[in-house]
């Protein structure tokens, strides 16, 4: 039977992939219509892929008044078609990966647990149910891995924390609240290969002695969650999941829990309260999760990629995986391009490929055509970097000696109409918007943050000072990272584009 791949991801589907597939299904009554997920290049979505004698051919961006044309013209067969891209392996966005966490993106049904077993999944856990406890940990330790979150702590000293940690009841929790602007990547392994994150998932609760799980989802994201639980029911139904790991000795117990998409619950510790049933508001630290978290218990607490990047580790060893990247930043690193970028994606690449590289030369400049002016990488509280910063490489350590984050690999384009002050202005709204509350420096510094710079702005260069100040205040006084990285974007912008901050003085008289 012949078999056409159209993505069921919220990408697609935004895009009209519904549409197409239902078209298909009406034109093509004999064909397996396979609701895949995104290969990553989203301004070819929906993708359409045919399997044909010669591999799987894709044809994008498809419009369900294409669907004539396309089988007119031999779209079965792979025929030719202003819209075919050849196979989708040899697209230059893709040929130039070195896809871990997305091998599977686009290649499989997501919910299909045999699809999953044949394209190498569960290899990890099988092999991770051999080993001891401390091999597991030195297993994660040797592969460099860091949290992909933002912070960048090396995963297997946490785990390591949580392991030693005395305790009848341990937890995993993932922090799936994905709330950086620009960013998608989580979203797409939970959409497009939920059972690479329940594996993670699995490892790391054979590793540190817990039996319970639980995925902590924005409300923002309902194909996630549909995705996500349907794979948690299939895996318990095959024995993945439940009291008796593929047959092992081993329990462990998933669950997905929705939160109202708050962004301070990203924080880890705001998430654990909201997981609680309380309100989402930071703790102080010390005790860490990983001694006392989730109910007071110790609890690993870990993002969608980086719990993602385990199974590989495991099936692959941990020396494969640490031999990619440059530095202490090991590993490969889904890259999300976004905002006013021509050839918008995910592009998951080895740490060290530079700033001006994914920009330029992957993401093809800006949409619109116009110079680039400034990018910010690693969300709202990202730092904004100028071309003359683009020989950056794409580390953690080189990003932190320009005074920058990679955050969660999120990055936004702008073009030369942008006005980096009110782009400041943003940052401390955004800020005073989603605050807890509980500290002073990011509670009132905020909101007296976007007073200054609206003085800035009415013309009142004095306040410079003051803005700067503030940033200190906010940068070392706050509880957690929404106060204290808020001065990254404000301080950046005034650095590297001090136009922006003069061009609305008045005019002095002559």
């Amino acid at each position: 039977m012949m078999r056409i791949f159209v993505p069921r991801d919220a990408l697609a589907v935004s895009l009209g992939a519904d549409d197409v597939a239902a078209a298909l299904r009406a034109a093509c009554p004999d064909a397996a219509i396979v609701r895949n997920s995104s290969r990553g290049m989203a301004w070819l979505e929906p993708l359409v892929e045919v399997e044909t004698p010669y591999g799987r051919i894709g044809y994008g961006p498809i419009d369900a008044s294409d669907i004539p044309s396309l089988l007119a013209s031999g779209f079965v067969d792979g025929g030719a078609h202003p819209k075919r891209i050849g196979r989708p392996e040899d697209h230059p966005f893709l040929a130039r990966q070195t896809r871990i966490t997305f091998a599977r993106a686009g290649l499989t049904d997501p919910v299909s647990l045999a699809d999953y077993r044949a394209h190498g999944g569960l290899a990890g856990l099988t092999r991770a149910l051999g080993l001891s406890p401390a091999d597991l940990i030195d297993e994660v330790v040797k592969s460099g891995l860091r949290g992909r979150g933002g912070a960048g702590f090396p995963t297997g000293i946490k785990w390591r924390t949580v392991q030693q940690a005395p305790s009848a009841q341990k937890y995993i929790v993932c922090n799936a609240d994905e709330g950086d602007s620009g960013t998608f990547a989580d979203r797409m392994v939970m959409e497009g290969d939920p059972f690479l994150l329940i594996e993670g998932m699995i490892i790391a609760g054979l590793t540190v002695g817990a039996t319970r799980g639980y995925v902590y989802l924005r409300s923002e994201y309902p194909h996630a969650i549909t995705a996500m639980n349907q794979a948690i029911d299939v895996a318990l139904r095959e024995g993945v999941l439940g009291d008796s790991v593929l047959s092992s000795s081993h329990a462990f117990h998933l669950e997905v829990r929705v939160g109202a998409g708050a962004y301070v619950c990203g924080e880890e510790t705001s998430l654990l309260d909201s997981l609680e049933g309380k309100r989402g508001q930071v703790r102080a630290k010390p005790p860490l999760p990983a001694l006392s978290g989730l109910f007071g218990k110790p609890t690993v607490v870990n993002n969608v990629l980086s719990l993602a990047a385990i199974p590989d580790i495991f099936a692959g060893g941990a020396a494969a995986y640490q031999a990619l990247g440059m530095g202490r930043s090991r590993g490969t690193m889904p890259i999300q391009l976004a905002g006013n970028i021509k050839h918008g994606g995910l592009f998951e690449v080895p740490f060290g490929i530079t700033l001006g590289e994914l920009v330029m030369e992957i993401g093809g400049g800006t949409a619109s055509g116009r110079p680039v002016r400034a990018v910010q990488v690693g969300g709202p509280l990202g730092a904004y970097f100028p071309p003359a910063l683009f020989d950056t490489a794409f580390d953690y350590e080189a990003f932190a000696a320009r005074d920058g984050l990679i955050g969660h690999g999120g990055i936004v384009v702008f073009d030369d109409t942008v006005d980096m002050a009110r782009m400041a202005r943003f940052a401390m709204e955004f800020c005073a918007i989603e605050s807890c509350g509980k500290c002073t420096p990011c509670r009132i510094g905020s909101t007296r943050g976007v007073e200054v710079i609206d003085k800035i702005i009415a013309g009142d260069s004095k306040q410079l000072a003051l803005l700067e100040d503030l940033c200190d205040t906010m940068k070392f006084g706050s509880l957690c990272a929404l106060g204290g990285f808020t001065p990254y974007p404000v301080l950046s912008a005034i650095r590297h584009f001090p136009e922006d901050f003069s061009r609305h003085q008045p005019a002095l008289a002559a």
